[in-house]
Parts: structure tokens; sequence; C-alpha cells
């Protein structure tokens, strides 16, 4: 029986710089957690939203951190539409070049990013050991199979590979809906 992981519905959210965070909360700002998420390190503020002004239209954001070296927007279709966007680009975390800029207004601030908006890619944190259980390798692209009301194989699934990273599948909200992944859902990489 193949192993199977988490498969998690990663809401729109925003990753900020330092700076960023001095400018949208106010000097001396820091990110405070409010909870941990899988992924080792990583957790949802307990900050105000962000709000994101878009060609057409504004979104509240939930903040993520800790601190990155870039800020990055993670939307989906639907939100990028909603912001009056039309060529928000599909690519891992990190890939933010050439992207389009948006504006970040905060309580204390504003901030306006020239590049930084995306659509994350589908894709599977895991580390060495689970990546040779699965038979797969960093960067690898997979399919995977959830099991739902709605069953569904995802194609174009990129695997992530890090001993800092915890097993599990992250989907947009767009995706979930599209797969009824409701509430503790399961996948399973399927060749």
């Amino acid at each position: 029986m193949a192993k199977k992981f988490l498969v998690e519905t990663s809401a729109r959210h925003i990753h900020l710089t330092k700076e960023a965070v001095e400018t949208l909360y106010g000097a001396g700002a820091e990110l405070i957690v409010k909870k941990m998420l899988s992924q080792p390190g990583q957790f949802a503020c307990a900050n105000d939203k962000i709000t994101l002004v878009g060609p057409k239209g504004s979104l509240a954001v939930s903040v993520l951190g800790p601190v990155r070296p870039a800020n990055q927007v993670e939307l989906s279709f639907s939100d990028a539409r909603t912001l009056g966007f039309s060529g928000v680009p599909i690519r891992e975390s990190g890939d933010v070049d050439g992207t389009p800029g948006i504006k970040l207004v905060g309580p204390a601030g504003e901030v306006e990013i020239d590049s930084g908006v995306i659509i994350a890619k589908r894709h599977i944190h895991m580390t060495v050991a689970d990546a040779a259980e699965l038979g797969v390798s960093d960067k690898e692209i997979v399919k995977v199979k959830l099991d739902t009301a709605r069953p569904l194989v995802f194609d174009d699934v990129v695997v992530r590979v890090s001993d800092k990273f915890a097993l599990a599948m992250h989907i947009d909200t767009d995706e979930c809906n599209a797969a009824a992944a409701f509430g503790e859902v399961y996948g399973e990489i399927v060749k």
C-alpha cells in the first residue's frame, strides 16, 4: 500500500521582510506567533491582517512568519481575479522574478512592492527519508491522488525535499474546492 500524507489547504497569505514589517506595523514591530504551522519554524501571525490593493480590488491577507529575505504574496486564481490581475504566474515559493507587484497596507503604513505576487505551485514538502521511502527526488514532478467526496488526481505536483521540512502537500483554496478536500485529507503519489 502506498504511503499517504496530509494534504493541507494554504489560503491566501503573505511573507514579509523585516523592513516591511516595521513599515506596515510600526518601528520596532515584530511578527507575533498565533499558531505554529505543519512546516517546522513556520507560523501564522497574530498581527493584524495586511490589505492587498490590486489594479481593481482589495483583499485582506494573513501574515505568515518568520520574516523572509523578500516579500511574497501567495494567492489563488480566484483571489488574483478579485484583485484585478490577469497574468499572475504559477511559481514555487521564492521564485518571484518577473512577477507582478502590489500595494500592501498595514495599520501603520504602506509598502509598494515591485514583484512578489504568485500563485503557489502545488507541492509536497518531505524529508530525505520520506523521499527515499516514496521513491522520489527533489524537484521531481509527480501526480497525487486525493480520496475525497470528489476524488481527484493532481498532476504537475513538485516534490520539495529537505530535512527542514515535514511531510505534507500544499494546495490552494481553488484546488481544495475542486477536490472537496475539506477537513483532514490525505493523498498518495500515483505513477
